[in-house]
């Protein structure tokens, strides 16, 4: 019987080829826009999905409350490590502190590279289940060993055995290497870890570091961690929320309270506003899982639009069929099949064309998703989704199709009924209404990005670069490399700083200054800078001045932003003092020369934080900042300054970094998703106008003796194509109705979560709006023109 039918539907596909090829072409591009969206959720969903032991996986967080807002983040004091270990070491099974991941230099022989990872504690390749291909995992108990991955023990052995093997970090201290790891892969919160060197290594490395023991303000680190079997995230939390208030009472102004962020979490649902977890890049997985759902579903009613108004077609096959003892279930099996061959016809095509353009979306999407040819998942829920898509494209048309009167049929008085073309123009506003909408909501996620791209900088980030200076061979010769720069006409300025221009390292507490308000608690973005750093990266001073070479007393000053001079609520600021409130080691006064206008250092979208710029009297920087020459071409400025670095460094690789790019990075997130939506809003568009073109098609097909009439008694062809038209435009009027104000709710929604955003302005409507008519006349005035200008005579020879 189903091999019948199948018969049957394929005679029905071959008989009626223009509207079998538009129904196959529209649910094809529907469901490769599906696929590729299912493989970028399922990418998203698979983050750290390696680690078998992934739900007992956390990274130690903290909730800190500061003039009643609260901020969240990883950043945790050292002695927390002692609380946790002493008194609920029981709910534990590792507990691994570690540096933040940085790059570093790994030389071995005449190799000297870059590569990123951390300094972790001894248990970290247990936790993390590092597959060890050489070695020893446990091998991790002196502090002058490390582990490597096996990409970096390639770069820097080729096929030599590595284990055994000394490498110099940063050029100054030597390691053994121990073991190497298979590398993690992308989708891992742990992928860029390319070596793990030993905890008390680093703490030994600088002195602040091996003094931040006792010291519970200091958040300078972070904390992994993995419970035992026998415990449960939030009980651990519960357990451990107030430790640090218990701890250290000195804390308990900021309310500190300590939190598990399980590792599921980490990628999908690490932001936080106020202390509340408000999600994150899962807001993005729902967004593009609807918006599949809708591309799916506007392909879907074109099969059901054209199904339905063919019906007068099939309305002789079903009155004979049922004449001669059909039942209606063996009609709906009839046209389900038929919907079941079209489907299967369009998936064959959509995997097709998801190969096709698989290498494109990676590189839009900035994945690395590959076809999971032999993945049986996959397979099978291709399967449920070609049922799913044939019963959702078929059962109307089926039910519809099936419940004709055969009595009726066959005398010939069959009509289709006054309002039997209601439900078509029903499901094409549906349709114009999702594509409407999603045009909307396109143009409001672009002019979001371009507010936030035209916000004010505050810098000059045009031809300036940034060099790491992680080495101790760049201590002391910041002045020596700054005049050789200069020098060699490459660049035309060079200052150091403690952090890069992106982003901010370091945030500070416990000042004091005269009209302070009591029990204001203050946190500032500090950085420490040198001499020039004004110049090099074009600041613009509003009030005083920078630090200068002509007065020695600004080893002990400092620069505020004009957010930091509102923040404390000082006017004339010029000469005042911020001093050091802290009981361990305060510093002197900080007398306060110059106030520059806001530059940007964290998110665009954010407002600029309070900043304080210190002179670095001490030479701990960790970048040159450098303004290369604009008369030059920047390739010949960069040949240059990598030629005076190599003279002065030559056992340290040249890296360095556009700011601008850096900068650039920071719209990655929101560019992802305005490229992804404009990619699927076109396939939306073009799936709508498919199915537009298709009733067109066969709205002109049903009056084409009218159009002969009409024409024989002197209508114009632009009569007759306004005929045609106006009734889809009528449809394309209410879809804008139904779907701007949609469109207008969900927009405003997701801009709330941007503290620093665009108004949806009325222009976004009126392209929408503008581009849904053109696009509908477009698609409609092929058929209309072409039935417009056929010759009356070939129409109503018959009659």
């Amino acid at each position: 019987m189903f091999k019948n039918y199948l018969k049957i539907a394929w005679r029905n596909l071959l008989k009626n080829k223009v509207y079998s090829l538009i129904n196959i072409a529209g649910l094809a591009i529907g469901m490769t826009a599906t696929i590729l969206i299912a493989l970028w959720i399922f990418d998203e969903l698979d983050r750290d999905n390696n680690f078998d032991n992934k739900a007992t996986i956390a990274q130690v967080y903290q909730h800190q409350t500061i003039n009643g807002r609260t901020g969240t983040g990883p950043a945790i004091p050292r002695p927390l490590e002692f609380a946790l270990r002493k008194d609920y070491g029981d709910n534990f099974k590792h507990l691994i502190m570690s540096s933040w991941n940085q790059s570093r230099y790994l030389q071995f022989g005449d190799i000297n590279l870059s590569f990123s990872g951390n300094f972790m504690q001894q248990g970290v390749a247990d936790m993390l289940q590092l597959n060890i291909v050489k070695g020893d995992k446990d091998g991790l108990k002196d502090k002058s060993s490390i582990l490597i991955s096996e990409s970096t023990a390639k770069a820097l052995f080729n096929k030599q055995n590595p284990i055994g093997k000394i490498v110099k970090l940063d050029n100054r201290d030597n390691f053994s290497v121990v073991a190497v790891y298979e590398d993690l892969p992308e989708s891992s919160s742990f992928s860029d870890t390319r070596f793990i060197a030993h905890w008390d290594f680093y703490l030994a490395s600088q002195g602040w570091i091996e003094n931040s023991k006792t010291r519970w303000g200091n958040n300078s680190f972070q904390m992994f961690a993995q419970i035992n079997d026998n415990t449960t995230m939030e009980g651990v939390t519960a357990k451990i929320i107030d430790v640090k208030k218990k701890a250290s009472p000195n804390e308990v102004e900021f309310n500190p309270q300590i939190f598990l962020l399980p590792m599921k979490d980490w990628y999908l649902r690490s932001n936080f506003e106020n202390g509340v977890q408000t999600g994150g890049r899962i807001e993005n997985v729902w967004l593009f899982g609807i918006i599949g759902a809708f591309v799916l579903l506007l392909a879907c009613i074109n099969f059901v639009n054209l199904s339905t108004a063919r019906s007068e077609k099939r309305a002789l096959e079903v009155g004979i069929r049922k004449s001669i003892g059909s039942k209606r279930g063996q009609l709906v099996s009839q046209f389900l099949s038929e919907s079941f061959l079209i489907v299967v016809l369009a998936f064959v095509v959509a995997v097709g064309l998801t190969l096709l353009f698989l290498n494109g979306f990676n590189e839009l999407a900035m994945k690395e998703i590959t076809f999971p040819w032999l993945k049986g998942k996959f397979w099978l829920a291709s399967f449920v989704f070609i049922i799913i898509t044939s019963v959702l494209a078929g059962s109307y048309p089926a039910l519809y199709l099936s419940s004709f009167n055969p009595v009726t049929v066959l005398k010939g008085t069959f009509k289709v009924g006054r309002y039997s073309s209601l439900p078509r123009k029903i499901l094409v506003v549906g349709q114009f209404s999702v594509s409407v909408a999603l045009i909307i909501g396109t143009l409001v996620v672009i002019n979001q990005i371009d507010f936030a791209k035209n916000r004010p900088v505050g810098y000059n980030k045009e031809g300036l670069i940034q060099i790491p200076t992680f080495s101790s061979d760049f201590t002391g010769k910041a002045e020596t490399i700054r005049t050789q720069f200069l020098a060699s006409g490459a660049a035309v300025e060079m200052a150091t700083t403690s952090s890069p221009t992106t982003q901010v390292w370091s945030n500070r507490s416990g000042y004091i200054w005269d009209g302070k308000p009591e029990g204001f608690q203050e946190d500032f973005a500090h950085t420490s800078v040198s001499y020039d750093f004004v110049e090099a990266l074009g600041l613009k001073i509003i009030e005083g001045r920078a630090f200068s070479r002509d007065f020695p007393s600004d080893s002990t000053a400092v620069i505020l932003n004009k957010t930091a001079v509102d923040y404390m609520g000082i006017t004339d600021p010029i000469g005042k003092f911020i001093r050091d409130d802290s009981e361990n080691d305060p510093a002197p006064p900080l007398k306060i020369i110059g106030v520059i206008d806001d530059m940007i250092v964290q998110s665009p979208y954010t407002p600029v934080k309070q900043a304080m710029y210190v002179f670095d009297a001490y030479g701990n920087f960790s970048y040159f900042n450098v303004r290369l020459n604009p008369e030059k071409s920047t390739s010949a400025n960069l040949e240059i300054i990598e030629r005076v670095f190599k003279e002065n460094f030559p056992n340290l690789p040249f890296i360095y970094q556009f700011v601008d790019e850096q900068y650039g990075r920071k719209f990655r997130s929101q560019e992802r998703v305005a490229n992804l939506s404009q990619v699927f809003t076109i396939l939306a568009i073009f799936i709508s106008c498919l199915g537009l073109f298709g009733l067109a098609s066969f709205v002109a097909e049903q009056r084409t003796k009218e159009i002969g009439v009409r024409k024989t008694l002197g209508a114009s062809v632009s009569q007759l194509w306004m005929l045609l038209s106006k009734d889809f435009l009528k449809l394309v009027f209410i879809s804008l109705i139904v779907g701007s104000p949609i469109a207008y709710y969900m927009m405003t929604k997701w801009l709330q979560k941007f503290p620093y955003r665009t108004d949806i302005s009325w222009s976004v409507f009126v392209m929408a709006c503008s581009g849904a008519i053109v696009i509908t006349l477009l698609t409609v005035s092929y058929q209309a023109i072409k039935s417009a200008t056929t010759n009356p005579v070939d129409s109503l020879r018959t009659e």
